[in-house]
């Protein structure tokens, strides 16, 4: 009996699966909006209504905006609804896992964890996103600087640099060009692809730029300068990083250790960890435990971390 609700999950998330691999979402565009209309060609698809009725409510809860410039950070190219559903069927699959282990508790805790693991995926994407952008920011300016010297205008230089640049360097270089194109102001849309990706390097790059429109000089110098001083900064921040890997080994050691040893103790002796969860007493000593984890956890990242 203990394996019903396990196997009942596991169809659900199968079969929500197999719905989206057979009637994947259509984007909506001019090719496709009249198609789209008509209620005998997608109003059938079962994943297209559960999208569609998904996006409602995350609008009508104002939750829409906000995922999609979370997702837009983490270079995901999908929307805010098949975001929630692919998470959604994750969770089922990791509870009907938990669920096998016969208690009430692991599938909670998974119910719980599912969503949270969701948005963790998404800042760590995020994360390598912004760090690859900082990364390629020195090959970039010498790109543009390049592009000024050979005598292009900034608008086709960045043009350039987002051609021979790599992703995500080329993806926000595009954007800018594509706003530009549009009517908005080039110092608007650099301004707002620093906010995007959260550098501060290329910030300097944006007010570097805005003040040569207003004083004029030699932008490719200035760049150059800005270049130069962008390279001091990543060699002394990765000295930072080198002299603080040992701290921040030790606290993810020290994070980790007690799920991998309750783990081991789950495994070889099935038993052995049953009174600390069916006693009151055993209760209170895990809730302890996780906000001592916690304290210990944001006092460590408050230790390793360097902010220059």
């Amino acid at each position: 009996m203990t394996l019903l609700p396990g196997l009942l999950l596991w169809y659900a998330a199968l079969g929500v699966t197999v719905f989206f691999v057979l009637f994947p979402v259509r984007t909506r565009n001019l090719l496709n909006a009249g198609a789209d209309a008509r209620p005998d060609h997608a109003q059938g698809s079962l994943a297209l209504r559960v999208t569609v009725r998904v996006e409602q409510v995350l609008r009508r809860r104002n939750y829409s905006g906000a995922l999609s410039r979370a997702l837009e950070e983490a270079g995901l190219v999908m929307s805010a609804a098949e975001f929630v559903v692919f998470a959604a069927v994750g969770t089922i699959v990791l509870a009907g896992i938990a669920s096998l282990t016969g208690g009430v508790l692991p599938v909670l805790a998974a119910l719980i964890a599912g969503p949270f693991a969701a948005r963790v995926v998404l800042r760590i994407l995020a994360a390598r996103r912004r760090a690859t952008f900082a990364a390629q920011l020195d090959e970039t300016l010498q790109l543009l600087a390049g592009g000024l010297r050979a005598g292009h205008s900034l608008l086709r230089a960045i043009d350039a640099a987002a051609e021979e640049s790599e992703a995500p360097t080329s993806e926000e270089f595009s954007r800018i060009i594509n706003e530009t194109r549009l009517g908005r102001d080039i110092g608007e849309a650099l301004d707002d692809a620093a906010l995007r990706m959260h550098s501060e390097d290329f910030s300097w790059v944006a007010q570097a730029i805005a003040i040569h429109r207003e004083v004029g000089g030699n932008l490719a110098d200035v760049l150059d300068g800005v270049g130069h001083t962008i390279r001091e900064r990543n060699q002394i921040r990765g000295q930072v990083q080198s002299l603080s890997a040992e701290g921040r080994i030790s606290a993810l050691v020290l994070m980790v250790l007690p799920f991998a040893l309750g783990g081991i103790l789950v495994i070889i002796s099935p038993g052995y960890m049953d009174p600390l969860v069916q006693h009151p007493v055993g209760v209170a000593m895990i809730a302890a435990s996780v906000v001592l984890l916690v304290v210990g956890a944001l006092w460590l990242r408050k230790v390793v971390s360097f902010r220059f």
